[in-house]
């Protein structure tokens, strides 16, 4: 695996949150593992961890809210990536508002958007929500670089890894 680990250890994806509503609970939680995984139909694929809250509020969720921060917006990260939301409410700390199909909107994000989940894979400890942008939207007053893993590694996990 040492080989694995310096391949890994060369990617710096852009970090992102994503949020969840459902059954009345909200949460939201900092991803490193998304992309886009087609073209046409445009599908994005974020993969939650099954230790962490927002997953289990994500399971019974229609809709998912995905959202770039800009590199400037470590404490953002660091709330979303450093406290569970199985023991706070981190969305009483920010601006949001209800999106698409009652999606988690952050007003303070870049850039972001609302995906119907299509449909869930496996992946080791993680699951892969596919979603269909149904809604999306940004500001344009941030136009600098974006939180990549680089600029969030001094944050410590929520839900450690074991």
């Amino acid at each position: 695996m040492a080989g694995m680990d310096e391949f890994l250890g060369r990617l710096n994806p852009d970090m992102c949150v994503v949020t969840a509503a459902s059954g009345g609970e909200r949460a939201g939680c900092l991803v490193g593992f998304a992309s886009q995984c087609s073209i046409r139909p445009v599908r994005f694929v974020v993969w939650l961890s099954e230790a962490n809250h927002t997953f289990r509020v994500a399971r019974s969720a229609q809709v998912l809210a995905v959202h770039l921060l800009a590199r400037d917006q470590h404490a953002l990260a660091e709330l979303f990536g450093g406290r569970t939301g199985d023991q706070e409410d981190k969305l009483a700390h920010v601006r949001w508002r209800e999106g698409h199909g009652g999606a988690v909107v952050l007003q303070d994000a870049p850039a972001w958007f609302v995906g119907r989940i299509v449909t869930r894979v496996g992946g080791g400890d993680h699951i892969g929500f596919v979603l269909d942008p149904v809604e999306w939207g940004d500001r344009d007053v941030c136009d600098g670089p974006l939180l990549r893993l680089e600029d969030a590694h001094t944050i410590s996990p929520g839900h450690p890894v074991d």
